[in-house]
Order: C-alpha cells, then sequence, then structure tokens
C-alpha cells in the first residue's frame, strides 16, 4: 500500500469515528431527554418525588453522552493527525485539543459522579462500625 492510499484510508477511519461521536452525542442527548421526560411523568404520579433528583439524573445522562462522543472524537484526532500529518505544528495542535477534550472530560466526570475519577467510591456505611457481620 502506497502513502496515499494509506493517508486516504486514515482520513476516511478518522472521518468515520468523529461522524460516530457526534452519533453518540446526539443519540445520547436524545435518549437522555427521553429517559428525562419518562422520570418527569412518573414524578407527577408520585407526589413526595420533587424535580431536583430528574433534573440530576437528565445531567448526568447527558453528560456520560458527551463523554462518551469525547472519547471517540479525541480518538478521531489522534488518528488524523499521527497518520495523515504528523508534523510538530499539527502535533502541538493535538496536544492542545486532547488537553482541553481531557479537562472537559474530568468536569465533566466530577459533574456526574460528584467525585474525581482516581477517587475511590467509599463503601455504604449499613454495616456499622462493627465491619462485617460475623465479625468477632
Amino acid at each position: 500500500m502506497d502513502r496515499a492510499t494509506s493517508v486516504a484510508l486514515a482520513e476516511a477511519l478518522a472521518r468515520g469515528i468523529e461522524l460516530t461521536g457526534i452519533a453518540v452525542m446526539v443519540a445520547g442527548g436524545l435518549a437522555a431527554l427521553a429517559a428525562f421526560l419518562v422520570r418527569l411523568a412518573r414524578r407527577r404520579r408520585q407526589p413526595g418525588v420533587g424535580f431536583e433528583p430528574t433534573y440530576r439524573d437528565l445531567r448526568a445522562d447527558l453528560g456520560r453522552a458527551i463523554l462518551l462522543g469525547l472519547e471517540f472524537l479525541v480518538a478521531a484526532d489522534i488518528i488524523g493527525t499521527v497518520a495523515v500529518a504528523p508534523t510538530f505544528a499539527n502535533l502541538g495542535v493535538l496536544a492542545l485539543i486532547v488537553a482541553i477534550r481531557t479537562f472537559l472530560s474530568f468536569s465533566l466526570e466530577l459533574e456526574i459522579s460528584g467525585r474525581w475519577p482516581w477517587q475511590h467510591v467509599s463503601p455504604p456505611a449499613s454495616r456499622g462500625a462493627s465491619g462485617p457481620a460475623g465479625a468477632a
């Protein structure tokens, strides 16, 4: 395979991955909106449930869709830059794009889960201070 063919293939692959990332964000956004509307309809039938949990669920679902789409877009940028035109200027632009998208990913993860990705989930406190059941 010659260079022109491999560059054309890499460009097509990068474009396909970009379109997949966009489709994931759009489909995820629509699914999050649909789930929000379903939860909103159920909330009206349950008098004790407030609007805030439903709204938080919408934001979390939408954030997850954006995070997944961003992963695809970063992959497409890496393929497009490294395979097509790996110049220092293009690599610098790629580094800036990846840094911005990584910052967005960390921010969205913090918004969705309430903790940084490297923080462990604390175990539930339902077992009490004495430890697991049956421990002496």
